[in-house]
């Protein structure tokens, strides 16, 4: 089985409903994953934004994700650890958790990366996507991604 990640609100490719951005409640998407390597230890997920106009935007980062969770909730709270397991770095803003799409102009291409890994990172709670990207380097069992759009029209 291969790695993959779903959205119950937006298939890959299509636009983000304005619930989950800036424009509406700011919350994160329900995300779901199958076919997680029987030996992978933990997950990782980057939600980024690489169109934004000063370089790619990082709007969430989590590891050490149980293997065995097959999805995240929607709203998940901005706070460590994550119910059910897992940890949240942080984001563009600073800031722990989710952070919407919120272009300034345009639309932009925003995705989800979920990374299933042979190990648990050893990281701190708060740790930025850059952090997480080296910590991931030579662990990586499979990895798949879920493309949203979003423009503020």
């Amino acid at each position: 089985m291969t790695l993959q990640i779903t959205c119950p609100v937006f298939a890959h490719g299509e636009m983000i409903p304005d619930r989950y951005t800036c424009k509406g409640e700011d919350i994160s998407p329900q995300l779901r994953w199958t076919g997680v390597p029987s030996d992978a230890r933990s997950l990782a997920l980057i939600f980024d934004d690489p169109d934004a106009p000063m370089g790619t935007w990082v709007h969430w980062v989590i590891y050490n994700l149980p293997p065995e969770r097959g999805e995240l909730p929607e709203k998940v709270a901005a706070a460590n650890p994550i119910k059910g397991g897992g940890v949240q770095g942080a984001n563009s803003w600073g800031r722990i958790g989710y952070g919407g799409p919120c272009p300034p102009s345009g639309t932009h291409r925003y995705f989800f990366r979920l990374y299933a890994l042979d190990t648990t990172l050893s990281l701190k709670e708060g740790a930025t996507k850059a952090q997480v990207v080296k910590a991931l380097e030579g662990h990586i069992l499979d990895e798949c991604e879920l493309l949203g759009k979003y423009s503020k029209h």
